[in-house]
């Protein structure tokens, strides 16, 4: 067959993205089209084994690295403008537009839904309240993303299999879309990150972008007031604000590599996740070295923590209960191995082998 894979961007190398990765490695002759690409050819050759992306006219837009968000009004029109018509399957990845690509009857079209618009529906209120807008941009955001609203409802008719990469998202597919899917959950690289046994798990760990709906914020907060030993790893435009409410004890590290990663992820008594996410990545790479997590109980966490077993939840965003938790945690053993084991079952050869299972089911009906 010929395939196309559809992307929403590339610009950052994020849980996404190692979805496409991932969906490459099982189609590797598929070709790649998104709406801007703004990464490096080595950057590019991580993700897709190929520096080849076909784009829209909005990758030509002045600053479009910079200001992607602001022609947020135009991804609707840009991401019709793809021709597929010489494909016979079209796979997107998408939190965003990608889905909303013009296929025929002759073709079929698997979207793999990271999540429906985020600041269109679910976050739109937190999106205003902290955008920094004037009335007057505010207004203009609003007709914006409600126009952004209807395209999406009328764009997800254009999909002939949804994949939800959670059963929390596959509710919010259905809620939105009115529309079932099959739960897929994207891949994580478990054979990387591994258990180490003379591990020193002597202070607590985050990891995120620095960005608000992330929750950085409350965990630097917590640790503020408890004083105990946390490290925090990432950078973006929350990172001064944040900064502004630690102490002594918390340690900023700013953008971390890969096997830096790894090893912070090992040597931790417990990783600490505060946002609520349509999957989370993290928390199972955290796991898959043996680490325990501290998780908000709401949304993905609620399916890659076992709670008790493999890590503890809190169940309200404030620094009360997630001290509370911590103090829970400090009272309770896990058994390492055991929390590595149940890492496994989201590996990346079960997301190839769930993939390509699903792709030869809706083939075959063709």
């Amino acid at each position: 067959m010929r395939i196309a894979l559809v992307h929403d961007w590339y610009y950052v190398n994020g849980g996404a993205e190692k979805v496409v990765k991932a969906i490459t490695s099982i189609f590797p002759d598929c070709k790649h089209f998104a709406l801007f690409d703004v990464m490096s050819d080595n950057d590019k050759l991580r993700i897709i084994s190929t520096t080849q992306v076909t784009t829209t006219f909005i990758q030509k837009l002045p600053f479009i690295s910079k200001l992607h968000r602001k022609y947020l009004q135009l991804y609707p029109y840009a991401i019709e403008q793809l021709d597929l018509s010489q494909f016979d399957l079209i796979i997107s990845s998408s939190s965003s537009v990608a889905k909303g690509v013009l296929t025929n009857a002759n073709q079929v079209h698997i979207c793999y839904c990271h999540s429906p618009m985020r600041y269109a529906w679910d976050l739109y209120h937190n999106y205003l309240r902290e955008s920094g807008f004037n009335w007057l941009a505010k207004l203009y955001a609003k007709k914006v993303l409600h126009k952004i609203r209807v395209w999406d409802i009328i764009s997800s008719n254009r999909v002939d299999y949804f994949i939800a990469n959670s059963e929390y998202i596959a509710k919010r597919i259905n809620k939105v879309y009115r529309k079932e899917s099959k739960v897929i959950y994207p891949p994580v690289d478990v054979n990387y990150f591994s258990l180490d046994k003379n591990s020193t798990r002597d202070y607590y760990f985050t990891a995120s972008r620095m960005v608000p709906y992330k929750k950085i914020d409350l965990i630097v907060e917590t640790f503020a007031k408890n004083g105990k030993k946390l490290y925090v790893a990432g950078d973006g435009p929350e990172l001064k604000k944040i900064k502004s409410k630690s102490m002594d004890n918390i340690v900023f590290l700013g953008h971390i590599s890969k096997p830096e990663l790894k090893k912070y992820l090992q040597n931790a008594k417990a990783f600490v996740f505060a946002s609520e996410e349509d999957f989370g990545i993290v928390p199972v790479e955290a796991q898959a070295c043996g680490t325990p997590v501290i998780a908000y109980g709401k949304g993905g966490s609620l399916e890659t923590v076992l709670d008790k077993k493999t890590g503890l939840f809190f169940y309200e965003q404030t620094v009360e209960k997630l001290d509370e938790a911590i103090t829970h945690f400090e009272k309770s053993t896990f058994n390492y191995e055991e929390i590595r084991n149940h890492a496994i079952t989201f590996s990346e050869e079960r997301f190839k082998s769930e993939i390509s299972e699903f792709v030869r089911e809706v083939c075959n009906k063709i």
